[in-house]
């Protein structure tokens, strides 16, 4: 069996696009080492991989394009199709929500989330109502379809009209670097490169009105009252200009909040960075209000780090009872949240102890072995 991915999102791992693609190629080397796989990348230069970045016999086609919104529907819809056909591969997979209309192979697509379709506002303006019209179009004329939650397939049919037979959930898992103990000795290089204090409430990596760190913000005001200068809040990620519509000013919240002196913004975290980060902080906030799966969250519990997360069915799906679910945007019981587990510690070890045994149930060769499953009918017809 030959399977040519489309590449887009390779050289961008903070995505989720891109972690998937990331993660999802070695694990079939590991399950099926026969397995043929191709990565068809852009040419421009940001799409470049070398051999460190592959995981071993993954045969890489470059093909030609730009790094521009028309360049990239050129992309999906054009040079990928063709160069896999052209690679002789026996299906080809976009492992985002870009499929192609026409595939002269059969063709399976990942629609990780349906966000354009679920908050319209994420698809303001001509280009990207058209662009969520094309895929639209193009996901329902895939062979097979794979998403990263049940409730996430519960909107792909609601929203796209595809029948939930042609669907199938694969979960997402921690990588093998997220965890309590391995890796543990870059702790202190981590907590010294981005200056963090010995007591810390994390949130971050995403910044957009969803994510809802606004929430987490007015949450901190009620530890900040608490535990004066003990407990400082750390958001992590590169802030975008709060001038657009879809970022609420946050710098700005934190003046009007009175919380300024209590938060540390470190920037850019590096993804080899995050499992130390997530293991140092004392608590992992996850606030978003819309998610297709909710990695980070996972990530932290696999870390043995206490998670809080908003109260809707993806995160209940991924979490279980594993973290402290709040309702979405509910501050003040956010931050008697973080104030149970930052002071209380019998149900800080409970909360670790949860999220530890939550993490593992999830897999990427599980993952795997569910995505060839995919491949297998898809052959099948």
């Amino acid at each position: 069996m030959h399977i040519a991915y489309n590449g887009w999102f390779w050289d961008q791992p903070n995505t989720g696009s891109g972690q998937v693609i990331r993660r999802l190629l070695p694990a079939l080397r590991r399950l099926k080492p026969d397995l043929k796989l191709t990565l068809v990348l852009p040419a421009d230069g940001r799409g470049g991989a070398s051999p460190d970045d592959l995981p071993p016999d993954v045969n890489v086609v470059i093909v030609g394009g730009s790094r521009s919104n028309l360049g990239k529907v050129w992309f999906e819809q054009r040079l990928f199709p063709t160069a896999a056909a052209r690679a002789g591969a026996d299906i080809a997979h976009v492992p985002y929500w870009g499929p192609p209309l026409a595939s002269p192979i059969p063709l399976v697509t990942s629609v990780l989330d349906v966000i354009p379709l679920a908050l319209p506002e994420y698809s303001a303006g001509f280009f990207p109502r058209l662009y969520t019209a094309l895929v639209s179009a193009a996901a329902r004329g895939s062979t097979q379809v794979i998403t990263i939650s049940d409730a996430a397939k519960t909107e792909i049919v609601e929203r796209l009209a595809i029948p939930p037979e042609r669907i199938t959930t694969t979960h997402l898992a921690a990588d093998e670097a997220y965890h309590p103990r391995l890796g543990a000795e870059r702790d202190a290089a981590v907590r010294e490169k981005y200056a963090l204090p010995d007591q810390f409430v994390l949130t971050g990596f995403g910044f957009d009105r969803r994510k809802r760190i606004d929430a987490a913000l007015q949450a901190f005001t009620y530890v900040a009252r608490a535990e004066g200068e003990n407990t400082t809040l750390v958001i992590a990620g590169r802030e975008p200009r709060y001038a657009e519509p879809m970022f609420p000013d946050l710098r700005a919240l934190a003046r009007e909040l009175g919380i300024e002196a209590n938060i540390q913004w470190i920037g850019y975290v590096e993804e080899a960075d995050k499992p130390s980060l997530l293991r140092l902080a004392s608590v992992f906030v996850f606030p978003s209000a819309y998610e297709g799966f909710g990695l980070p969250a996972l990530e932290a519990m696999a870390c043995g780090t206490p998670v809080i997360a908003s109260d809707i069915p993806v995160i209940q799906e991924v979490v279980g009872d594993a973290a402290y679910l709040v309702k979405p945007g509910d501050a003040r019981a956010m931050g008697g949240a973080m104030l149970a587990l930052l002071l209380q510690d019998p149900l800080r070890q409970t909360m670790i102890t949860r999220g530890l045994g939550r993490a593992t149930r999830f897999q990427w060769r599980r993952t795997a072995q569910e995505t060839l499953g995919v491949y297998e009918r898809t052959l099948a017809g």
